[in-house]
């Protein structure tokens, strides 16, 4: 049996094909430690270990790469959000599924707080040149606005709510509470990390957003 050149990836393209994703593998922690502008291309190349001139090579500039990191870390996570199958479950259900998912993603992924903080700061400079990124965005908010819409028609949920505003109220909650954990800590005398006060959270940000939409 021959095998068929046209389908299988030749070997150079194989080993480049791996080169850049350990290249954006460095670069996520590299950035989710030091930020954009502490991080440092030839640490990059170092824990991806490669060249520093293969990372210029593959991405042009330690912004280019910054903006290819933002953009892998929002597919994963919406890729992550369509495996829930919201579609699937009673309105509530979804809801609550989206709360809890939403919460233990960004417990687990630190570093997606990290990259927003910093993109942030630069006031989405580079994700504002990023194209696809509100189409990746979309199914989301179609697939949220469906159940909202599924909710309403059975007498669960009230009218007349806003899918992103909806949205951003359950990023919000679990956002602010973990990126600002450590001066909250501190400002309330209040250890904020521990297995209780995390389940706390979680409970009350899926009692204030279901408390909002539940008539």
């Amino acid at each position: 049996m021959h095998e068929d050149l046209t389908t299988t990836p030749s070997p150079r393209l194989r080993d480049s094909e791996r080169t850049q994703r350990a290249i954006l593998a460095a670069a996520l922690d590299e950035f989710a430690e030091s930020g954009l502008g502490g991080a440092r291309v030839d640490r990059i190349g170092e824990r991806a270990g490669v060249a520093k001139r293969l990372v210029f090579y593959y991405f042009g500039s330690k912004e280019n790469l910054f903006r290819e990191v933002l953009n892998e870390a929002y597919r994963n996570i919406r890729e992550a959000e369509r495996r829930l199958h919201l579609s699937d479950l009673a309105p509530a259900d979804a809801v609550r599924k989206l709360i809890e998912f939403t919460w233990s993603y960004y417990l687990e992924h630190p570093e997606f707080l990290t990259l927003l903080n910093s993109e942030n700061l630069h006031r989405a400079k580079h994700i504002s040149s990023s194209t696809g990124l509100q189409d990746l965005n979309s199914p989301l908010v179609q697939t949220l606005a469906d159940v909202l819409e599924r909710g309403r028609k059975d007498g669960v949920f009230r009218g007349g709510v806003d899918p992103v505003q909806l949205y951003i109220s359950i990023a919000g909650l679990a956002y602010f509470y973990l990126s600002n954990n450590a001066t909250l800590s501190v400002a309330f005398g209040r250890n904020l990390r521990t297995p209780k006060a995390l389940h706390e959270r979680l409970s009350h940000t899926t009692e204030v957003i279901l408390g909002y939409l539940i008539r």
